[in-house]
């Protein structure tokens, strides 16, 4: 190989050798380098929890025999530094060039802008490629540039592009450079504890990481499984959805390819005909399409982690109520549905989208805890975490976004648990407490007659807990918040004539953008690199200050006794040099707390060990593609609906 390049390729979410660009980039150029970093440190208040990192390790592990099988073997490296990491690398295999993928986190987002300028102050080339998405989120603006803000406007834009996404067949055969470095073997990076692993064990009952395993999971759901996808995806339990949520969180699968095989059955179905398998199809690549979505939108507005993408939110009066956070968390907050879903994620890491929309929209709207609060503890505990995904899923409920939630919808998990799981099983099968309740009774046991309480066994307050907030209180509480929220809001507005708020709008309104602050993409920055698909920055770009009126249409029946609907937004933007805005907006709010412009700051508690007795994963899991609108696109529900983001 002598006289060609030597490369490092970074791996990072992005573990397979099929459509790979940074991969196959490499590998054309000559021999190559790859390496795996783990660095707890940089990952903060997001270090990945049990589960996330059990599949982790073992998705590597199929990686390194799969590369080491073209010629190439991985190395895997534990390092207090990235950074280090890298030039370490670098010198050992006398390499001149560092290629990978993008990511659209904020944590990422800082740490490979550093990362990139500072190799090549060292005069290192540096060429980074999308893996990760059909476009760039650059690439995605309305026709004068700007970002959207609502996802029929990005989707719509996306499917209308003309440039088609290609994938890119895995390389035959790996060159791999000379030289060596300390790494260390998959157990010493310390993804898995020894007291993690009898309980991890449980977990490939259920699932299959890897590639190749990914792989096998997209034939299967394409080939018999996507038809009845449009029927199947509202069922809570049993395999109703498509499981690949987490292989595409680890880049497993190529989204990609993903789009092209759905698409491809989604062109057949039309031809034929067959109307209620081209819904499907057409379900399952708008699920793609929130997924692109929610990396869109974390790209351009990379506080979202943080705070609410509508400065409303900013003042809404929380209430961060450990006890409630507990119960909620314990599965212990007195309904059904709700418990059995934290229940079941708790003991599989686990829940199907409807469940996730279900134990959100409760944790917000009924308890009123912070929105923050429950994204961290998805992050912490989900097989599929996604910091994307859960900031779009999140802040959908909390009605953070344009299209989202309103604040005020109130929804029952009793009317909902007879909607999802109308026999109980559900229910029945992750709180066998009640699993002798009758059907009749099983989503409401407050309501249940004595009688029918003593024969099934239910003891309310004792064996199982009494609702922790009565739904009609709760929605006066909800309703008496919003009203505060919009009065500390009117205030702030008479005082701060001159506040600097980021303020978002839809672009595709194109009767309410005149003089708006937009969210725009500073041209890349000069950095020592060779490729034109390098990553760009976010940044922000003020204009004139302007109230955005956004009212949203609610369903007759789930209209609270409200007279105003409506979000206003009133701040002005704040241009600054692009680290700043990086920074300022990405570093975790552990470390931001006094810097961050929103008023009101959470820090997330820690998680606690549950002391449930469960049942152990079982082999056939209700799962569902962690793609935000897959369960909140119903058909029996508002037009509205089919254009809300779910978690």
């Amino acid at each position: 190989m002598d006289g060609k390049a030597k490369t490092i390729v970074w791996f990072r979410r992005d573990l397979r050798i099929e459509d790979n660009p940074a991969l196959a980039a490499a590998a054309r150029d000559g021999c190559v380098f790859p390496v795996f970093i783990w660095c707890p440190k940089e990952e903060g208040q997001f270090y990945p929890g049990r589960v996330s990192r059990w599949w982790l390790k073992q998705s590597l592990i199929q990686l390194e025999q799969s590369l080491t099988s073209l010629g190439a073997k991985l190395v895997l490296i534990k390092a207090q530094s990235t950074l280090e990491a890298l030039l370490e690398c670098i010198g050992a295999a006398g390499a001149t060039k560092v290629v990978y993928n993008h990511l659209y986190d904020p944590v990422s987002l800082v740490r490979d802008h550093d990362i990139k300028q500072k190799l090549g102050e060292l005069g290192i080339s540096v060429q980074s490629y999308n893996g990760e998405l059909l476009y760039e989120p650059w690439e995605v603006h309305g026709d004068d540039g700007h970002a959207f803000t609502t996802f029929d406007a990005f989707w719509d834009n996306c499917v209308h592009m003309q440039n088609e996404p290609a994938s890119q067949l895995p390389p035959w055969r790996l060159g791999l450079c000379a030289g060596s470095v300390d790494g260390c073997s998959i157990d010493e990076l310390g993804l898995e504890d020894e007291s993690e692993k009898s309980s991890n064990a449980l977990l490939g009952r259920g699932w299959s990481p890897g590639w190749s395993n990914a792989d096998k999971a997209l034939t299967e759901f394409v080939e018999n499984h996507l038809c009845d996808y449009s029927k199947d995806r509202l069922r809570v339990a049993g395999n109703s959805t498509s499981l690949l949520s987490p292989h595409l969180h680890f880049g497993e699968l190529s989204v990609r390819k993903v789009f092209h095989l759905v698409r491809m059955k989604h062109l057949l179905w039309s031809k034929e005909g067959n109307h209620d398998q081209e819904e499907s199809a057409n379900l399952f690549l708008r699920a793609i399409g929130l997924r692109e979505y929610s990396r869109y939108l974390c790209f351009n507005f990379p506080f979202t982690h943080e705070r609410s993408l509508l400065s409303t939110l900013k003042f809404f009066p929380w209430h961060a109520d450990q006890s409630h956070f507990k119960a909620w968390r314990q599965g212990r907050t007195g309904y059904p549905l709700v418990d059995a879903g934290m229940r079941e994620l708790w003991a599989t890491g686990w829940i199907h989208n409807r469940i996730r929309v279900i134990v959100s929209s409760f944790f917000v709207k009924f308890l009123l805890l912070p929105w923050q609060w429950g994204m961290k503890y998805f992050w912490d505990t989900l097989l599929d975490a996604d910091l994307e995904s859960d900031i779009l899923g999140w802040q959908y409920i909390s009605g953070s976004l344009p299209d989202g939630h309103e604040l005020e919808r109130l929804d029952s998990p009793e009317v909902q648990g007879f909607k999802f799981d109308p026999e109980g099983e559900y229910v029945r099968h992750w709180l066998p407490e009640l699993a002798r309740m009758p059907a009749e009774w099983i989503h409401h046991p407050w309501d249940a007659p004595i009688s029918v309480l003593k024969a099934s066994g239910v003891e309310l307050g004792l064996n199982y807990p009494k609702p922790i907030v009565d739904i009609d209180v709760a929605r006066d509480r909800l309703i008496e918040a919003i009203f505060t929220m919009r009065g500390k809001e009117a205030t702030a507005r008479a005082t701060n004539f001159n506040g600097t708020d980021e303020v978002v709008f839809d672009n595709s309104e194109t009767s309410e953008i005149v003089g708006n602050p937009k969210a725009i993409l500073r041209e890349k920055l000069p950095c020592p690199t060779s490729s034109s698909h390098d990553q760009r920055v976010p940044s922000l770009q003020n204009s004139k200050n302007v109230i955005l009126n956004r009212k949203r249409p609610m369903p007759a029946e789930d209209k609270p006794p409200l007279r105003d609907n409506v979000h206003n937004c009133n701040h002005n933007g704040e241009t600054s040099k692009t680290d700043d805005d990086l920074r300022s907006t990405a570093e975790s709010s552990s470390t931001k707390k006094q810097t961050t412009s929103s008023r009101t700051s959470f820090s997330v508690p820690q998680a606690v060990s549950l002391p449930l007795k469960v049942k152990p994963f079982p082999e056939c899991e209700s799962s569902g593609l962690k793609l935000p609108v897959e369960e909140e696109i119903d058909t029996e529900e508002t037009s509205r609906e089919n254009r809300a983001v779910g978690v």
